[in-house]
């Protein structure tokens, strides 16, 4: 299965007042594995960014005068997600913006929802979680992942760290029942949670000799207790 997990940064937050999309970050996951095959480009809107969106993101006009504008990238950005499912947090919004950028194209593009499926995790988060904050930061602390680059948003970091909470959302169990309450696991737990997804390999721990020999005293206790061993 291919999933193309995506965030995107905007001039502002209305697209009725001709705000426009500046910067485009996916990740692609197939089987629930990060593949490492992003897509991320910055965006020339041909137009200013609202002084509340920049203190969000921190991307000026200055720093996009030399980037491709949406049509330059509209053919690549479309073959990239065609067929995939898309993980987006809030999707409406997202989906929004990119389905406008499509419209405005000459001639348009289909939107988004005639070559993909989507996946919205905010609705995800809140079956889950519900009457809890759902935005990505409090599902970070919630599922212990690290998110301590983000001071700022950017689409393709956000859309990283959103693969990891989604992992972590839909990897199953992984407090054993222990942490009810919180339903997350340890820190611990959730590492190595994430570390299956991605692929990585998990650590290897030793066991020291006294530890090893522990063990050994405890076949032996439970051999005495047995006339068969099954393990024998």
């Amino acid at each position: 299965m291919r999933q193309i997990v995506l965030d995107t940064e905007t001039t502002g937050l209305e697209i009725s007042l001709g705000h426009r999309i500046i910067e485009i970050g996916c990740v692609e996951l197939v089987n629930r594995r990060v593949t490492g095959n992003h897509w991320h480009y910055y965006v020339n809107p041909d137009r200013e960014i609202d002084s509340g969106a920049f203190e969000v993101h921190g991307i000026s006009s200055d720093f996009l005068q030399d980037k491709h504008r949406f049509a330059e990238l509209a053919e690549d950005f479309v073959n990239y997600v065609a067929g995939a499912e898309l993980v987006i947090h809030n999707a409406a919004f997202d989906v929004g913006f990119l389905d406008n950028e499509l419209a405005l194209l000459d001639p348009p593009l289909a939107p988004l929802k005639e070559n993909c499926s989507i996946l919205d995790t905010l609705q995800l988060a809140r079956q889950k979680h519900p009457g809890q904050k759902n935005n990505l930061d409090a599902l970070c602390k919630r599922y212990d992942i690290d998110n301590s680059n983000r001071s700022l948003h950017g689409a393709l970091l956000d859309a990283r760290i959103l693969a990891d909470v989604y992992l972590a959302m839909t990897g199953g169990q992984t407090s054993l029942g222990l942490d009810a309450g919180q339903g997350t696991g340890t820190g611990q737990q959730q590492v190595e949670a994430r570390r299956i997804e991605s692929g990585q390999p998990l650590p290897l721990w030793q066991a020291d000799e006294s530890a090893q020999q522990a063990n050994r005293d405890y076949i032996e206790f439970l051999a005495s207790q047995h006339d068969d061993p099954a393990w024998k």
